[in-house]
């Protein structure tokens, strides 16, 4: 996600060999997080992409708030930091009811 759908630029940009890339693709793909779409450039064979499906944007809530805790409570540089990209601000993930009330952890019981 985030603009890097290509093969090549996903293993570049994660920084792992091929072998790897493709194994964890696989994986992705077989989660149904992942589908692949073909494309072709001019002149080129036809090669395809890697796109998120329904399931893996409804992820994506989840990895952003990974990435945040990651960054606050382990110190790890390497957790990847989200951006609005129209102002540029943080964004992050926050606990909401259905009727759109943000909801504090004291505030948030279990109910069968």
């Amino acid at each position: 996600s985030y603009g890097t759908s290509r093969f090549d630029d996903l293993a570049t940009r994660v920084g792992i060999s091929d072998a790897v890339a493709s194994a964890r693709l696989r994986e992705l793909l077989e989660a149904g997080l992942l589908e692949r779409r073909p494309y072709r450039e001019p002149g080129q064979r036809t090669r395809h992409e890697y796109v998120l499906t329904e399931s893996g944007e409804e992820l994506l809530p989840v990895l952003l708030a990974l990435a945040a805790w990651g960054r606050r409570h382990t110190g790890a540089r390497t957790s990847p930091r989200f951006v609005h990209a129209d102002c540029g601000a943080d964004v992050e993930a926050e606990v909401r009811c259905t009727e759109g009330h943000v909801v504090a952890l004291d505030e948030l019981v279990v109910s069968s």
